[in-house]
């Protein structure tokens, strides 16, 4: 994710924190500073704001490390100040996978209560356990109910059975094992679209975060939807049908020039880049403009192009070869049948041809 410093690698997985983060932290001592709160005070919330922060790295990990016992690797987490972000290589296929995958995380909130729950005790042991939950006294006894209180509130939040939390693809798992898994998704969307308006609703009236909740399940739910159905329509289909066939190939020593002729000429935005008939690089939109920037129209593809890209072959299906462009991050995919180049794959061609199979059913 762009706008994202990598802090760390736990268990092989990137954790990153958003600049959006670091921004809210800021104005949480900000905020702090303006009320006259004092500096202690100030750093005492950033700290509590961390530990919050650091169960929602708790609770992505829950999913990752689920997710890695069914064979399914985690690109990254990402901080946000909305919460944690997991990205998953692929959804399981299995309903049963899916449910646990999608429970992992507020199994590790529940957890991370009952063992707070449990300190209290200790810790509180001379007073009423419904004084330290209900009046929240003073110092770490304070501090432990309130810890307490927010995992309860993040396992209960993450459970509604709404997209894109948890419990929208818990849902989804369990339709799934009566319906095929397109129908599984669109009802869990519906119902989690249904459960927005009554957010949104509701929030017009009382809290205004409601609304915003209200408008990232609606999207949550219709991007799930879409994106399911997309693969639905890619599924059984080669990537031959789809590719690009026509397209311009460049060699490693012509100038800039030369692609950017190609760009303002026809509708091609990148580039193979050839030698000796194989296939060396790629020279990119945004390579090309930064080049022609730092150097000039004079100087050789060879100091644009990339030279660590994705392939594909012609009769991968396109679903997975569409989850593999969109993994390497990278705008194009050159098609290779063995090592000749015989096309190029874009998510524009894809979305093209998913419109005409449409149109045309």
């Amino acid at each position: 994710m762009s706008w994202s410093i990598r802090i760390a690698t736990v268990a092989g997985i990137p954790v990153y924190l958003h600049i959006t983060f670091v921004a809210f932290i800021g104005f949480i001592l900000l905020s702090g500073w303006r009320t006259d709160e004092g500096l202690t005070a100030s750093i005492g919330r950033v700290v509590f704001v961390l530990a919050i922060f650091g169960t929602v790295v708790l609770h992505e990990f829950g999913h990752a490390l689920t997710a890695r016992r069914f064979g399914i690797r985690t690109r990254d987490i990402t901080l946000l100040p909305i919460g944690g972000l997991a990205r998953l290589e692929r959804m399981p296929e299995e309903p049963r996978q899916e449910l646990w995958v999608a429970l992992a995380g507020p199994a590790v909130n529940a957890a991370l209560a009952i063992a707070t729950f449990l300190a209290i005790l200790l810790i509180a042991a001379d007073v009423p356990l419904s004084q330290v939950l209900l009046e929240r006294p003073e110092g770490i006894q304070g501090v432990a109910r309130d810890f307490l209180l927010i995992n309860v509130a993040l396992a209960l939040f993450n459970l509604i059975p709404a997209f894109p939390m948890d419990g929208g693809r818990a849902l989804r798992a369990l339709l799934a094992t009566r319906f095929d898994y397109v129908r599984a998704t669109e009802i869990a969307a519906a119902l989690g679209q249904g459960l927005a308006m009554l957010f949104g609703f509701w929030g017009l009236f009382t809290n205004p975060m409601l609304v915003f909740i209200a408008l990232f399940v609606w999207l949550g739910a219709s991007a799930e939807s879409s994106m399911v159905s997309l693969r639905s329509a890619l599924a059984g289909v080669p990537v031959y049908r789809a590719m690009i066939t026509e397209f311009h190939t460049l060699h490693a020593e012509d100038p800039l020039q030369r692609a950017a002729d190609l760009v303002i000429s026809g509708t091609q935005q990148n580039f193979p880049v050839i030698e000796d008939g194989q296939l060396i690089g790629v020279l990119t939109r945004d390579g090309l403009v930064k080049a022609v920037t730092e150097q000039g129209l004079t100087a050789p593809v060879r100091e644009a192009m990339s030279t660590t890209f994705g392939v594909v072959d012609p009769r991968e299906m396109l679903d997975r070869a569409l989850a593999r462009l969109q993994e390497a991050g990278s705008p194009v995919l050159p098609v290779l049948d063995g090592r000749r180049l015989v096309g190029l794959l874009t998510s524009e061609n894809i979305g093209e041809f998913v419109m005409l199979r449409k149109a045309s059913s």
